[in-house]
């Protein structure tokens, strides 16, 4: 009974969902490029449900592989919503993608065949059910997991603020697998968590590096945008960690003070050159 409950709630939720994205497709009209029906789905479904950590505050595999097919269903419908409208708009969605690597040690093998599963489960589990329903896909990248001995062992040569291991040739890794979608690529995230501004500009060059050699291997990028221009509200973590090429003053009248990897950045962005 409680199933069945359930199935008809997620019928009408998607079913509501799909009505909304039409409504914006006829709305939004030529003042939109690309639809993007929703950010970051997993990550809802992991915090809330695996974890949680976000309201419902609940910790059910079960919801939470429940929440992220009612959500691949969702993106569905709005896609057959938004393309109902019109066929030239085009759709597709925003994943958040972390790339598992594995150290060479006697358990090896093992940590081969989880770090594939864990990838999997973040990425194909998802996308391989929307492979018709996407023009495009929208990449969140922001950092590379890595196990030894089937325990998390990441390096601590370069990590951000959050303690997020900063790996640019995951980025590259990436792109390269999603390249088998055979759909435009855009990175709609990669920023780091810096509030001294130590290593963004290196996390920057290197990441564009990793992109470009992406892109020579056949990864159909077409754009990149660095997360974020100003700092921001950090879901659960609130302000404390720092995206921004720009410092935002919270202590005086939320004054603008662009950092060093902001004039490194608009450097590339007017030059089209990675400045080494």
């Amino acid at each position: 009974m409680q199933s069945t409950i359930c199935a008809s709630a997620h019928f009408f939720a998607t079913a509501k969902y799909a009505k909304y994205a039409k409504k914006c497709a006829e709305e939004f009209d030529d003042l939109v490029d690309v639809f993007l029906t929703i950010n970051e789905p997993q990550v809802y479904a992991l915090q809330a449900y695996t974890n949680g950590m976000w309201p419902p505050n609940k910790i059910s595999p079960y919801l939470s592989y429940l929440v992220q097919i009612n959500m691949i269903r969702a993106h569905k419908k709005a896609y057959k919503a938004i393309k109902s409208v019109s066929k030239d708009y085009p759709v597709g969605i925003v994943k958040n993608i972390v790339w598992y690597d594995f150290s060479p040690n006697q358990f090896a093998f093992l940590d081969k065949i989880v770090t594939r599963f864990f990838f999997f489960l973040n990425n194909g589990f998802f996308l391989k059910p929307l492979k018709n329903h996407m023009d495009l896909i929208g990449l969140n990248f922001y950092f590379t997991t890595r196990l030894k001995g089937l325990r998390l062992n990441n390096k601590d040569d370069i990590q951000s603020d959050l303690g997020w291991w900063v790996y640019p040739p995951g980025l590259e890794k990436v792109l390269l697998h999603l390249k088998n979608y055979n759909v435009p690529l855009y990175i709609t995230e990669n920023g780091v968590a810096d509030c001294t501004d130590r290593i963004r500009t290196k996390f920057i060059r290197d990441m564009l590096a990793a992109t470009a050699r992406a892109i020579k291997h056949g990864a159909d990028v077409k754009g990149y945008f660095h997360w974020s221009l100003l700092d921001n509200y950090e879901w659960h973590e609130g302000f404390w960690p720092k995206f921004g090429l720009v410092h935002v003053d919270r202590e005086n009248n939320l004054e603008r003070k662009p950092r060093e990897s902001f004039y490194y950045y608009a450097d590339i962005c007017e030059s089209g050159r990675i400045v080494v």
